[in-house]
């Protein structure tokens, strides 16, 4: 494909495949109406969502580089006053679940900047590209078909379903697939809006932490202080010891005193080596993870959670 031109071939062969998808969804069952609707926004490749999806930063930040991008001061104060108005939800949804509300706040707070930032791609318009492109064309043909069966379900509308350049949806930003395993209406009965309704977006988060074995009254972990001679072969999230193993070898919490749980095992992540900053962290840290697989993220959920919450 050329860079992000389309020419009147390359509208034949778009045509073509959208085309073969119509066909495949009304053979699964679709309804035509809702998949002629849904078509209908993408009748090109989308140049833009080619653009972003070919040049993402390739840069490595450090994890002081990263904290100090995303925990601002300003999201914390954001995250602060959101959830604040927004107590009792967050209560009930957490005694529902069993999921902290830290966890689930501070993932809205990095997902969609608290509700303000979801996305303003046409998802099945992102997706269809995507499909076709053929660089990921497997993995995002399979998202396409999840999206078109959402739309068939009547959750939601085609031109109000918006979200990344790479489909990730709505306030979560959930992929079609984890829209599809774990989006739930609160309370129960109701279409699952993850978009403007901040009820399902809470209660969305939480099931999938949920699902994901989220253990309700732990802490995620907390930050600590290393000694250099702790060698970073020692440090993982995978190299889970006794909290007395950790003491033996000189790590002591930032804040003094004992471990928040001295009863749990836990691993040392130390993202920047000696010298930068350390955390215990236990089972909940590896639940954020299953979100997104970044040490990064989780920490940054971490933080954000307890600061907000």
């Amino acid at each position: 494909m050329s860079d992000y031109t389309v020419d009147a071939a390359e509208r034949r062969r778009y045509a073509r495949f959208l085309s073969v998808v119509r066909g495949e969804a009304i053979r699964q069952g679709m309804s035509a109406s809702v998949v002629d609707a849904a078509l209908a926004v993408t009748p090109a490749p989308n140049a833009k969502v080619l653009k972003a999806d070919r040049h993402q930063p390739e840069f490595t930040l450090t994890w002081a580089q990263y904290k100090e991008r995303v925990l601002t001061d300003k999201k914390i104060l954001d995250g602060q006053s959101a959830v604040a108005q927004r107590k009792s939800l967050f209560s009930q949804v957490s005694s529902l679940y069993k999921v902290s509300t830290g966890a689930i706040a501070g993932i809205w707070g990095l997902e969609s900047a608290y509700g303000k930032k979801t996305g303003t791609y046409h998802v099945i318009d992102a997706l269809a590209t995507l499909a076709f492109d053929g660089r990921r064309s497997s993995f995002f043909r399979a998202e396409l078909f999840k999206a078109l069966q959402i739309l068939n379900q009547g959750d939601i509308t085609p031109s109000a379903m918006l979200g990344s350049y790479a489909g990730a949806m709505g306030q979560p930003q959930f992929m079609p697939s984890a829209y599809q395993r774990y989006a739930v209406s609160f309370p129960e009965g109701g279409r699952r809006n993850i978009w403007t309704n901040e009820a399902d977006v809470f209660a969305s988060v939480a099931n999938y932490l949920a699902k994901c074995h989220w253990r309700y009254g732990e802490p995620w972990g907390e930050a600590v202080h290393t000694p250099e001679t702790l060698a970073q072969s020692e440090t993982g999230r995978t190299i889970v010891r006794p909290s007395s193993y950790w003491v033996s070898k000189g790590v002591t919490p930032v804040l003094g005193g004992s471990f928040a749980r001295p009863d749990l095992p836990g691993a040392i992540v130390r993202p920047d080596g000696p010298g930068g900053e350390a955390f215990i962290v236990y089972a909940n840290f590896n639940v954020i993870r299953r979100y997104n697989p970044s040490d990064f993220y989780a920490l940054a959920v971490g933080l954000l959670g307890d600061a907000i919450a």
